[in-house]
């Protein structure tokens, strides 16, 4: 049964992104739309879920470590005040206005054992999330990675992530701490000591570390995923840490990701979309209201990404047209949300009702990227590169 339901997402993976990819989307937005819409209408027939489970962890742990491996912050430093200034309001914006948002959901929206102080703080750290591999796809199929916007949208999007990340283990931490775990004080002590050791001591390890020790590089991985998981954060939070501090040289990234990659975003990563997909339940979306509801979960999560940058990139020096396009980049949230939210539904801070309707904010404003950036780049080229390549 389980290589059948294997062999059945994998071939709705494959079709979805295929499909997508014939209207101009990246492929990885097809697979999450085709795994969620499997999830859908094949749900009575996937039984037992454990083993599906286990496997997309695995992927889960693998894919952050790659997020983690192709963040590199130097971008932030070549590109100074317009990348600082632009990555900060396009992480703070969204998550003043997820975590008012969450303020006012809260009465009846969300998970039944929830505090008002956590939930809120969680919306807000799901709103600020840019997809940095989708990001990071898009401009490479645009031709934009060696463009002054592709710079400064990937020096945003991996302080993004790194910052969303940094308060969602604050979140966790003081979720799990509330339900008899670890004390608040002891998690963060001990938290704060990991952090020290991995960028101390593990970043400077590993700084001489040969490309072939893949083996060594597996391990730090898996450790540090098993660390955070025992100082009661999550395990996904050392994945990513165990990629931030690995040597970003070019021949080492690369040779570590082709062989990693393959088997996480072939085979393991459907799997995720799938189980995603058998816990969205959009029928719980009910009536006018409850719609409007969702379609003010979009439009603020919009006005927080593509407003907040393009705001703080014009403030900065941008003429409109390039700070819009770099707020259409920051807008696109893809699997990283999908992530997020599922840790949320599992600490029993979004209700069914409302992590549907993350899902469905999730999915819309990932598609809109790449047809908006389309549009906003019209008039300068097919790619855009000569409006974007100084310096």
């Amino acid at each position: 049964m389980l290589l059948a339901q294997i062999v059945l997402i994998l071939i709705a993976a494959r079709a979805g992104g295929w499909l997508f990819r014939r209207i101009g989307q990246p492929a990885v937005v097809g697979e999450m739309a085709a795994g969620i819409l499997l999830g859908q209408l094949a749900s009575d027939w996937f039984g037992p879920l454990d083993a599906l489970g286990a496997l997309s962890q695995v992927g889960l742990v693998l894919f952050l470590f790659l997020v983690g491996l192709r963040l590199d912050l130097s971008h932030l430093r070549q590109e100074g005040r317009l990348a600082l200034v632009t990555s900060n309001v396009s992480v703070l914006a969204p998550f003043a206005l997820g975590a008012g948002l969450g303020v006012f959901l809260y009465p009846g929206l969300a998970h039944e054992n929830a505090q008002l102080l956590p939930f809120a703080l969680f919306l807000g750290a799901a709103m600020s999330i840019t997809a940095f591999p989708v990001l990071a796809r898009i401009l490479r199929e645009r031709g934009l990675e060696g463009t002054r916007l592709g710079a400064v949208a990937i020096a945003c999007a991996a302080v993004d992530d790194v910052t969303a990340w940094l308060i969602l283990a604050a979140i966790i931490a003081f979720v799990r701490s509330g339900a008899g775990q670890k004390p608040l004080w002891e998690v963060f002590a001990l938290l704060c000591v990991y952090l020290a050791s991995m960028w101390f001591g593990i970043r400077r390890l590993a700084r001489d570390w040969s490309p072939t020790a893949f083996t060594l590089v597996l391990l730090v991985a898996l450790i540090s995923s098993l660390a955070t998981d025992w100082l009661g954060v999550h395990a996904l939070f050392g994945a990513f840490m165990a990629g931030v501090v690995m040597p970003k040289r070019q021949e080492f990234t690369d040779l570590v990701a082709r062989k990693i990659e393959p088997l996480t975003v072939e085979l393991l990563l459907p799997l995720f979309f799938v189980l995603t997909g058998l816990r969205t339940r959009i029928g719980l979306v009910q009536g006018w209201s409850m719609w409007v509801t969702c379609v003010a979960i979009i439009a603020i999560a919009v006005l927080g990404k593509w407003g907040g940058g393009m705001l703080a990139a014009r403030w900065n020096g941008m003429s409109w047209r390039d700070a819009s396009a770099l707020g259409i980049l920051m807008n696109t949230r893809g699997l990283v949300e999908l992530v997020i939210l599922n840790i949320g539904l599992d600490l029993g801070i979004l209700s069914p009702a409302l992590f549907s309707m993350m899902v469905i904010m999730a999915l819309v404003t990932t598609f809109m990227t790449s047809p908006l950036l389309q549009l906003s780049l019209r008039n300068r080229g097919e790619h855009g590169r000569s409006a974007f390549s100084g310096r």
